[in-house]
Formats: structure tokens, sequence, C-alpha cells
């Protein structure tokens, strides 16, 4: 990933433990910092942004409980206000007045809420793979599923009622979904499969729920769309035409963010960074180019 490019890395201490992050490039023009999806995911996933630093900076970091971080099993850290602060605090170990931030997935609630905070700490914010509803998104996963085959949603009825969602067929059966409208890749890269099988289950249950499309967490009421209408930093959307996040739900929140610009990457799900990495280095780079001038 980073042969080519000078790369460093650190902790910075956050409420609960320790934060790993990394810096990668050193170009001159304003950093671009990634907030992963999950919850209790890893940056992995993200690393082919990494395209982009070529002249600027990307930073990576894992989310207290995931990957690289520390992993405190005090259950009330799981709040997006503390994600929000620890943000916060990965910001200031990066040093640079000004960031671009990227939120993907979930990640886009944390790097929502900071926008709102914090807007004079961003030159702009781009929100891919949008999840800014969660009872939208909860109905919009619901039809998604709704169209799967029928011997899938038989045996995905059949676990959810009897309490078994961690039994292998139940499994199996997910990964129909996923392979539609998480990544239409096959195989899924290393990247993905880093993540994955990284996942702390503990934290993504509590606040997401089994799976991607049975939503039974703490965080199944969040909705930031009320909110959208005040952001003011420059604002790209981004999606796939077959997201989990569906284009018509990013298209909603697109519509409350006043001059905002979305991008629907035709031929993606919800990874169109891994899906069409080409095209969607070239349109974020464009966006960042054109809120630096």
């Amino acid at each position: 990933m980073t042969a080519d490019l000078h790369a460093s890395e650190g902790y910075v201490e956050v409420r609960g433990g320790r934060v790993w992050y990394q810096v990668v490039g050193d170009g001159l023009k304003i950093p671009l910092v990634t907030v992963h999806g999950g919850p209790g995911a890893t940056h992995d996933y993200l690393e082919p942004l990494t395209a982009l630093a070529d002249e600027r900076p990307v930073v990576f970091y894992d989310q207290l409980g995931a990957g690289k971080s520390d992993v405190p099993d005090d259950v009330s850290l799981w709040t997006n206000a503390r994600l929000v602060e620890e943000l916060g605090a990965v910001l200031d170990a990066v040093g640079s007045p000004k960031v671009h931030l990227l939120g993907q997935s979930w990640g886009t609630t944390v790097a929502a809420e900071y926008a709102l905070r914090s807007p004079e700490r961003l030159a702009s914010l781009v929100l891919a793979d949008p999840c800014l509803s969660i009872p939208r998104y909860a109905a919009g996963a619901a039809a998604l599923r709704a169209a799967l085959p029928a011997d899938v949603q038989v045996v995905l009825d059949r676990h959810e009622a009897a309490g078994t969602t961690d039994s292998e067929e139940y499994q199996d059966a997910t990964m129909e979904f996923y392979r539609r409208h998480v990544c239409r890749l096959d195989p899924w890269p290393d990247s993905v499969m880093r993540t994955f099988g990284q996942l702390n289950r503990t934290i993504y249950e509590r606040m997401q729920g089994p799976n991607e499309f049975v939503i039974t967490g703490t965080h199944k009421d969040y909705d930031i769309t009320d909110r959208l209408g005040g952001l003011t930093v420059a604002t790209l959307f981004v999606c796939g035409r077959y997201d989990e996040t569906r284009p018509e739900d990013t298209e909603f929140y697109q519509s409350l963010v006043p001059g905002s610009e979305l991008v629907i990457f035709e031929e993606s799900s919800h990874l169109p960074h891994l899906e069409e990495p080409e095209r969607y280095a070239q349109v974020l780079r464009g966006f960042l180019h054109r809120c630096e001038t």
C-alpha cells in the first residue's frame, strides 16, 4: 500500500484508551482524514484511498475498540458523542489547521456530527454511502431484503424467529444480501476481508444489530436529517447504484444540504471506492481541488 509513499503512525489518548492513526503521504495539499464505518470495523477497507496520497496526506484511524486501537470493555463508551470527541482528538494529533473529512457508511454519522460542531476546522466534507437516518436506512434495507430470492428469505425468517442468527446457515444466507448491496466484487478484496475479519461484534451488535438489515441496536433511532440544513462546509455525497444505503435515500440527504453535490456510481454497491476505484479517485480528487481554489 505505502511502498512508494512516506507513512507514519502513532497513538492518541482518548476517553477510554488509545486510538491508533496513520498518515500516508507528505504532499503539501490539505490532508484528507477518513472515518471508517462499522460500528466496530477497522480502517483497512479504506486503504485504497491512498491513491490520493500522491499530493496530500491521507489519514486513517481505527476507532476505539477496533483494529490497532485499544479495546476497552466499558459499553458506555459506544456512543456517537464520544466518537465525535475521538475524531476531534485525531484531528488535533494530525495538527493541520484545516482538513478534508470523509466519512463512509456509518462513519458518515460521526463526520456529519463533527462538521456541524466544528465547521471551521474543515475544508470540505465527503459523505460516502451515508446512513444519516437509521429508520430510513432500515426501511431501505428491508426493501432490498424483500427482493432477495424466496428460499434465502425463508432461511433468514426462520433463524430470526428462532433467535439463531449466529448459525452458519443464517450467516451464509446474509451473504446473498452482502454480495448484492455491500460489495459486488468477486472475490472480495483483501482489504475488505481484513476489515470483516477484525470486526468487533460486541460493538457492532450493541449499536447496530446482528447484520446490515436487522437493526436492533442502540443506534436504531438515530436521525440527523433535521440538522443537515445546518451544514455550511462544501459537501459531496457519493453512493453506488446498488448500495444498501440506497441512491434515493442519498438523494434525499443531499437535497437537505444547500449547495451540496451528489455522484452515483453506476457499477457499485456500498464500496464504490473499491468497485470503481479509478472513477472514484477522479471524482474525489476533482472535488477536493475545487474546494481548494
